[in-house]
C-alpha cells in the first residue's frame, strides 16, 4: 500500500516545491503552547484509526528523503506503516511548536553521542526556537511522543495485554534486580503478577531512554524502580491498577558500581486509552533540600494534520502513580 502511495507522490514533488508548498503538510497543523516547566506533554496516535490514503500520502510528503527510503525499505505494510506514523507524529508534533514558522517537512534531526534523536535547529537570527525534547515509544496499537522544555524525557508505552514469550519468572530473574524479583514472586495471582512485570518494565524503559546513553549503558538490573508512599515510606506498588491506595511518587535507585545512572529523575505512571501502560521520566533541576513537584502531565490524542483531541481529563488517561 504505502509502496504504491510513493509512486504517486513521486509525481507531485517536482511541483510542490516549486511553488513553495509542503504538498498540506502545515496547512492543518494546530499550533500549541510550549510546554511550561513543570508540564510534560504527551501525544499519541492509534495505527488502526488512519486508514485514508489520502492522509498517508500527505505523511509520505512529511518525511525528509532519507527518512521515506528508510520506511519503504522495511518489508510488509504493517512495519511501513508504523514508521510513517512515528516518523509524522515527531515532525507534526514538535512543529506545532514553533507558531507555524517550521514546516515538519523542513525539521531536521540529529543524534547524540549515543545515537538518541534530537531536534537540530537551524540558525535564524530573527526567531529563537524553543528548547525542546522529544522522546517516542510505539507498539503495535498505538505510537507516541513526549515533549519537554529544557530537559531530558524518556517515555514507554506498553500494552496491558501483553503476552511474554518466554516464562515470566525468568524474564524477571535475567533482566530485574532481587528486590524487584522477589516483588513479583511474593504476587500470587498471575494476572496481576503480569500487570506489575509491564508496569516495571515500562518505567525502566523511560528511565533508560532519559539517560539518553543506550541499554548497554544503563542495562534493566543496574537499577531498582520503588514506589513512595505520601508518608515517604519506600514500598513496591502492588495489586491491580484499580486500587484506591497508589504511590505518590516513583523513584530510582542504582546498585552499588552502577555508572552513568543518576537518580535526579521524576516519574509518571498513567494508563492510556484502556489500552496501555504508559510511563514518563524527566529530569529534575531541583537542589538537594528542594520541594520536588510532581510533573503537570497533558496528554493529547492526535490524527496528524487533522485533529488534536485533549483528553487529560477524560476516561483516556488515569493516573497510577508520581502524581500529586
Amino acid at each position: 500500500m504505502l509502496s504504491f502511495i510513493y509512486k504517486e507522490n513521486v509525481l507531485m514533488q517536482t511541483s510542490c516545491f516549486a511553488v513553495k508548498m509542503f504538498c498540506s503538510s502545515s496547512s492543518h497543523l494546530i499550533p500549541a503552547v510550549v510546554p511550561s516547566q513543570r508540564e510534560l506533554h504527551f501525544w499519541y496516535v492509534v495505527p488502526d484509526e488512519v486508514k485514508d490514503t489520502s492522509l498517508l500520502k500527505q505523511y509520505l510528503n512529511v518525511l525528509s528523503p532519507c527518512e521515506k527510503e528508510n520506511v519503504l525499505s522495511m518489508r510488509g505494510d504493517y512495519l511501513q506503516k508504523r514508521a510513517l506514523l512515528a516518523r509524522t507524529l515527531a515532525r507534526t508534533t514538535l512543529a506545532k511548536y514553533t507558531n507555524s514558522l517550521v514546516s515538519p517537512s523542513l525539521l531536521k534531526f540529529r543524534k547524540n553521542t549515543f545515537g538518541k534523536p534530537e531536534v537540530d535547529w537551524q540558525c535564524d537570527k530573527n526567531w529563537d526556537p524553543p528548547p525542546l525534547h522529544f522522546n517516542i515509544s510505539h507498539t503495535s496499537s498505538l505510537i507516541a511522543c513526549g515533549v519537554t522544555v529544557d530537559v531530558p524525557i524518556g517515555i514507554d508505552v506498553e500494552e496491558k495485554q501483553r503476552k511474554t514469550k518466554n516464562n515470566l519468572s525468568s524474564l524477571a530473574k535475567r533482566y530485574f534486580t532481587p528486590d524487584e524479583v522477589e516483588y513479583l514472586h511474593a504476587i500470587s495471582d498471575p494476572e496481576i503478577q503480569r500487570q506489575e512485570f509491564i508496569k516495571l518494565w515500562t518505567l525502566k524503559e523511560a528511565y533508560v531512554k532519559a539517560l539518553g546513553r543506550g541499554f548497554s549503558a544503563a542495562p534493566f538490573k543496574t537499577f531498582t524502580i520503588r514506589f513512595r508512599s505520601n508518608s515517604r515510606s519506600s514500598f513496591i506498588m502492588r495489586g491491580d491498577s484499580n486500587s484506591k491506595c497508589q504511590a505518590s511518587e516513583i523513584v530510582v535507585e542504582p546498585l552499588d558500581g552502577s555508572k552513568h545512572l543518576t537518580t535526579n529523575w521524576k516519574f509518571t505512571l498513567f494508563e492510556l486509552a484502556n489500552s496501555h501502560y504508559a510511563a514518563t521520566c524527566v529530569q529534575n533541576n531541583i537542589l538537594e533540600g528542594e520541594k520536588v513537584d510532581a510533573p503537570i502531565l497533558k496528554v493529547w490524542k492526535t490524527l496528524p494534520l487533522v485533529k488534536d483531541e485533549f483528553v487529560s481529563e477524560t476516561d483516556s488517561v488515569r493516573a497510577i502513580a508520581g502524581f500529586t
